[in-house]
């Protein structure tokens, strides 16, 4: 075979390519270029991208809250605007660096945005020399163009106005207060929907219990039972699996191994197929031998999800919920057969070049059929409602198909319950 024959699939790059392309690509993410790569790194591009959108407002501008703003700015936030009418004393020098002794006497809240603007002159910075209570009682639409609104050193009264008032506004607010070494953070916000969840642990998306026809009759094409060693050497643990899963069934009546016996047993059939001890892609294999076994269909998260009232969307619903409508009521349904979009992408292991790169291209072409697919059905649902059908770009979409399994939804209830209201504010 003309084929490259490796242990591993071998996908690095020269240091100079690395460096374009993380310039290039970084430059295109917003105005803070290529400085905020590690960022990008942490939460992703869309993650930067709502960053840099956001607009943050701070209430009072103490340690707590000038902290809090500090790792913001560093990290590209969009625009922040600080209000605090006190001006700097004496004791704000020992517990905020942003002020010195030269500030004493000037405005706390004019300070601290000139430090700010210091550390990333990039961020749009505004600051409102006016007492936050004040605010709060006087101008209560003032919230409604913020993004987050973060309060601190506030009485319960004006916080429990201020959670009202952030409520109707759909706005979250975050309440934050620290002694010493200890602190408190409480959040309000009626739903708080996440596409890119990354959770710690997730099973790649592989669909080994579950094969589409194509990856079927890629499977089919490689011999378990080849002669030459190096090919049986650099067989990609995928096909292996859906091959030694697919004789499995043909012996139990087409149903795949489900009890600790029969996943021991099928351990065994694959580790049969072995002629040495030393075939890595057969010992993957084996200790991915558990995906084979993984439950067809959508988990019980997603399907509540798919069950809540808000699935049920009109024209006043968020673009998540829509993106959800039309995975519950079309794709799942239809193109899907009972499965979420495919994500597209798959681990490293050892493999030919030619294997993987072909499983590659499997993995992608099913991905982005399963995206076309959710695009009609998003844009057929929001003409259907009397948006434009075009209010949910491609990328958007694009990216909800690849985290369609690990989508998250939370209710933060108010910062205040019946078990807590009497109680005084730290």
């Amino acid at each position: 075979m003309a084929a490259e024959r490796k242990t591993k699939y071998d996908r690095q790059l020269s240091p100079s390519i690395i460096l374009e392309a993380l310039r290039t690509r970084l430059c295109s993410v917003g105005p803070f270029g290529y400085t905020m790569y590690r960022t990008v790194w942490i939460w992703g591009e869309q993650g930067q991208a709502a960053l840099e959108k956001a607009n943050v407002c701070l209430l009072n501008c103490g340690p707590t809250g000038s902290e809090t703003l500090k790792n913001l700015v560093l990290g590209g936030i969009g625009c922040i605007t600080v209000v605090d009418g006190s001006k700097v004393e004496f004791g704000d020098l020992g517990n905020n660096f942003m002020v010195n002794q030269q500030s004493v006497g000037q405005s706390k809240a004019k300070c601290v945005c000139n430090f700010l603007q210091e550390l990333n002159d990039a961020v749009k910075v505004k600051f409102i020399e006016e007492s936050p209570e004040t605010l709060i009682e006087t101008r209560p639409s003032f919230f409604a163009q913020f993004t987050l609104v973060i309060a601190t050193q506030l009485v319960e009264q004006s916080l429990l106005k201020l959670d009202k008032i952030c409520r109707q506004a759909n706005v979250m607010l975050v309440v934050a207060r620290s002694y010493g070494l200890t602190g408190l953070v409480r959040i309000s916000l009626k739903e708080h929907n996440v596409i890119e969840s990354k959770p710690e642990h997730f099973l790649d998306d592989l669909r080994l219990h579950n094969p589409w026809p194509e990856l079927k009759q890629f499977a089919k094409t490689i011999d378990l039972n080849v002669t030459d060693a190096v090919i049986h050497k650099h067989t990609p643990y995928s096909v292996i699996l859906i091959n030694v899963a697919e004789e499995w069934a043909n012996a139990h009546g087409g149903c795949l191994p489900a009890t600790r016996d029969e996943k021991k047993q099928f351990k065994e059939l694959i580790k049969s197929h072995m002629i040495d001890l030393d075939e890595e892609n057969y010992k993957e294999a084996m200790e991915a031998a558990f995906k084979v076994s993984a439950s067809q269909g959508i988990s019980s998260h997603l399907h509540q999800m798919l069950n809540d009232v808000s699935a049920d969307v009109d024209s006043s619903s968020p673009d998540f919920w829509i993106l959800v409508a039309a995975l519950k009521v079309e794709f799942i349904e239809n193109e899907g057969a009972g499965e979420p979009p495919l994500e597209g992408s798959i681990p490293d292991m050892t493999s030919l070049t030619e294997y993987y790169v072909s499983l590659q291209k499997i993995y992608l072409a099913k991905a982005e059929a399963d995206c076309l697919a959710m695009e009609c059905h998003v844009r057929g649902i929001l003409k259907s409602v009397g948006r434009d059908p075009d209010a949910i770009s491609k990328a958007e979409i694009k990216n909800f198909c690849r985290n369609a399994r690990k989508l998250s939804v939370s209710i933060l209830y108010l910062i205040f319950t019946s078990g807590c209201q009497n109680s005084p504010i730290p």
